[in-house]
């Protein structure tokens, strides 16, 4: 139970790095003034990045669902 309130507290404090881009996408979008643009792509990086761990996520816990019958 200490190590998931451990866990929790890391991904809280560091949540705001996650938030970034790539050094080719900042160039682009800092030389450029369209908001709606940069926000597009911020949202796409984390939807790219999301989906992989998610998969992961659900493959654990079914396999980890089926051992423990």
């Amino acid at each position: 139970m200490k190590n998931n309130k451990f866990i929790t507290l890391f991904f809280i404090l560091f949540s705001y790095f996650g938030y970034s881009q790539c050094a080719m996408c900042r160039a682009v979008l800092e030389s450029s003034e369209n908001d709606s643009m940069a926000e597009g792509i911020n949202n796409g990086i984390m939807y790219l990045a999301f989906l992989p761990y998610l998969v992961v996520f659900f493959m654990i816990f079914f396999v980890y669902k089926k051992f423990k019958k």
